[in-house]
């Protein structure tokens, strides 16, 4: 029961952090760059952005689209940020009134966000705890920012905010938010146009068996096209189908992101390109991923260690047992029966285990979900302290994964019950 109960408590306490940290990294992300960015379609590596009309059907009337939760739109201008002691390159992200504020306020851990007047422009900036600390600035100052253009200018914006993501290589280290009526003055850019378009998107208004379906039938159809067009496949065909079968991966999130896209791309002109927040920031989701593979890898160790113990445990009892197991036979039962009796037994000492060991592990998910006594370096984990995101759903998983595995293994230490002769067994002692 120890055994079964520290095993599904670990298993419960890594998935329920694994999940609770996956579930932050992409908030944070999510609440910075929304789900889908739309942009103008270009060949150029170019540092500035091509502009287009955002006044599209999409950003008019978003309702068309049931899966469409908010559109705002969005320009970026490279510049310098210059104080007294310090210089340091910056991307200035232009934003307007559809802004999303409500959501960014949760990131938002000093003063208030810019005030956008009904015409000309702010002259305010919001920017990162990082960047303020080295320049050496607060709210209230003033900083003067100097634009990448030619001939280059630079504006005067005092900063009204502090924002903190903790994801310094993608957003504190680099950008700072103003009036996107700015980049339109620089780049001399009608009010109706910007850089691009930020989606957000519901991501449980599609059917979770119907992207299944869809990712696995896309899956098979690149499984047939790698298998045709290499050789090597051709006297192994169905080993190779197999193996391919195992690599399926499915995440409901990617899914729905990538159906949203295709829902999109069908009603926005051929020369705008769309494109999934995972796929801009592809090292970051390819991260989480990879944890997710490594805490699977240790539920998969917690299994084996559990049934090893449990088989040790069941042919102590059947040695215990030697002499009632000969007395059965001797009586006339048949090997089925002893056997479900020694099943049975095991079984109940499970469940048992896994009661106490979802006390103890959703009891210190609780305590640390409650007092956070767990602390974590925001600058290498992205966050201050070890997230619990309540996923009922896995609880039940694991709880049914360890008590059905364990059950099944209960089958091997029980054969030996068919090799026990009565009378010898009769006369163990």
């Amino acid at each position: 029961m120890a055994s079964i109960a520290i095993g599904l408590s670990a298993a419960i306490v890594s998935f329920l952090i694994m999940q609770g940290f996956q579930s932050e990294v992409k908030n944070k992300i999510y609440t910075f760059s929304n789900h889908l960015l739309i942009t103008k379609y270009t060949m150029n590596n170019a540092v500035e952005e091509q502009s287009f009309k955002y006044t599209t059907d999409l950003q008019q009337h978003p309702e068309q689209f049931g899966f469409v939760s908010h559109v705002q739109e969005y320009s970026h201008k490279a510049g310098l940020i210059k104080s007294d002691d310090e210089v340091m390159g910056i991307v200035f992200k232009g934003v307007g009134k559809s802004f999303d504020k409500d959501q960014f306020s949760q990131d938002l851990v000093e003063g208030e966000f810019i005030h956008l007047p009904d015409s000309g422009y702010a002259r305010e900036i919001v920017l990162s705890r990082i960047i303020a600390d080295k320049i050496n600035v607060k709210t209230g100052d003033d900083i003067v920012v100097h634009f990448f253009q030619n001939p280059p200018r630079f504006r005067k914006l005092k900063i009204t905010g502090i924002y903190e993501t903790n994801l310094s290589d993608y957003f504190d280290g680099k950008v700072i938010i103003g009036d996107i009526r700015l980049v339109q003055r620089l780049n001399d850019w009608p009010n109706d146009e910007a850089g691009g378009l930020e989606v957000k998107v519901n991501l449980n208004y599609f059917s979770g068996f119907e992207l299944w379906r869809n990712a696995f039938a896309h899956h098979l159809e690149r499984i047939d096209e790698a298998i045709l067009s290499n050789p090597e496949y051709t006297g192994n065909r169905m080993l190779s189908g197999l193996s391919a079968l195992w690599e399926f991966k499915y995440d409901h999130d990617k899914a729905a992101l990538e159906a949203s896209a295709r829902e999109i791309g069908m009603s926005i002109d051929y020369d705008l390109y769309i494109e999934t927040v995972r796929d801009k920031y592809i090292q970051v989701f390819e991260w989480l991923d990879l944890i997710k593979r490594q805490v699977r890898i240790l539920l998969v160790v917690i299994l084996v260690v559990v049934c090893v113990n449990m088989i040790s445990v069941i042919l102590i009892l059947v040695m215990e047992r030697t002499q009632m197991v000969g007395i059965l036979k001797a009586m006339g039962a048949q090997d089925s029966l002893v056997r479900s009796v020694f099943v049975y037994n095991g079984m109940s000492l499970i469940a048992k285990g896994l009661l106490y060991g979802n006390a103890i592990g959703l009891g210190l998910c609780f305590l640390q979900d409650y007092f956070k006594f767990i602390p974590l370096d925001p600058h290498d984990y992205y966050m201050e302290y070890v997230p619990i995101e309540w996923g009922w759903g896995t609880v039940l998983l694991l709880n049914l994964i360890v008590f059905a595995t364990v059950t099944l293994v209960l089958m091997i230490p029980t054969r030996f019950i068919t090799r026990i002769n009565p009378i010898q067994a009769i006369r163990f002692d």
